[in-house]
């Protein structure tokens, strides 16, 4: 059974505006458009797009807290608005801006709290804390007040109150809002090792694509309330006709370009090191990496070699741009 499954979902809002002086009109805005989509267990799928775009009306939806205009939506196998307690039960939901723990109190006396909350017992409850405090660090501030805790250590136990009752399904909003590198890939990885582990299904929104392409293989980019692309990153280079890199150490130095012949789809984008290191960029839907390396080593002796992928967020713009017009 899918984890969220949702079809032709909509929702709209009615606003007013200034129409003249002493007159308002009322207008309807059109947050989601018909969002078909489709979650499976153990995956873990980036929502993106611009603010306003629809992504946090969109959570609003599946976690129970907004109604549908239309379409349908099951997550957990619940419906979120009238089944809302008991989904709660089985997600969990993280958000960069917003905390779940009590700001007065020691991080340590959130945790019994929520555990009665979810109607988890202590005999669970307190076994999972104390595997979420090892792999998470959490030990030395446990007893410091949430309130007098940094960015980064609120974010972990933030994580740690969301997982605490080992939901199906964890959403997690900008989770890595405002950290520094070192704490932004500590919680990566202990989101993908829980994934890995334990099955846990993640859904990730968040403006800062490292995340995205650290933790999903699979994205979804929404425009306007509408999807506008959902697949692989791979899929969307690809649709985007964006151009990969290849840059080749050569055994013996090649000085001009034209004495390394290149197929069709792939052109010289520089040469360094006196000849020995050649820049090549090519379009993987004319000319795939290996028919390029072959075409390369029929000429010259190949050393070394590395492939760089399009950066994310020139193709997520790129998106936009195309969907504009």
């Amino acid at each position: 059974m899918a984890i969220i499954e949702a079809e032709n979902l909509s929702r709209d809002f009615q606003v007013f505006e200034q129409a003249g002086r002493f007159r308002r009109r009322k207008r309807t805005v059109h947050a989601v458009r018909e969002v078909n989509l489709t979650v499976e267990p153990g995956e873990a799928v980036g929502y993106i797009g611009a603010n306003g775009a629809g992504k946090s009306t969109t959570i609003k939806m599946l976690t129970g807290i907004l109604v549908p205009s239309s379409g349908s939506v099951t997550v957990c196998g619940f419906n979120p608005v009238p089944q809302r307690r008991d989904l709660a039960r089985r997600i969990g939901v993280v958000f960069g801006q917003r905390s779940q723990l009590w700001w007065d109190l020691p991080l340590q006396d959130s945790f019994p709290i929520l555990g009665a909350m979810h109607r988890v017992p202590t005999s669970e409850w307190k076994p999972r804390l104390d595997d979420l405090v090892a792999r998470m660090d959490l030990g030395s501030f446990l007893t410091t007040p949430v309130r007098q805790l940094s960015l980064g250590q609120r974010m972990r136990g933030e994580v740690a109150a969301a997982l605490l009752h080992r939901p199906e399904l964890v959403i997690l909003d900008e989770p890595t809002i405002g950290l520094d590198m070192i704490s932004k890939e500590s919680l990566r990885q202990f989101l993908d090792f829980e994934r890995r582990e334990h099955g846990t299904t993640l859904l990730l929104t968040t403006h800062d694509m490292s995340d995205i392409q650290r933790l999903c293989r699979r994205v979804l980019v929404v425009d306007d309330g509408a999807i506008a692309f959902d697949g692989a990153l791979t899929a969307l280079a690809e649709m985007e006709g964006a151009t990969r890199t290849m840059v080749v150490d050569l055994v013996e130095p090649v000085h001009d370009p034209a004495g390394l012949p290149l197929p069709v789809g792939a052109t010289h984008s520089g040469v360094e090191a006196q000849g020995i290191r050649h820049n090549i960029t090519f379009d993987s839907r004319q000319v795939s990496a290996a028919a390029l390396l072959a075409a390369i080593s029929s000429t010259a002796e190949v050393a070394d070699l590395s492939l760089h992928e399009p950066d994310i967020e020139y193709l997520v713009r790129q998106l936009y741009g195309s969907s504009k017009r």
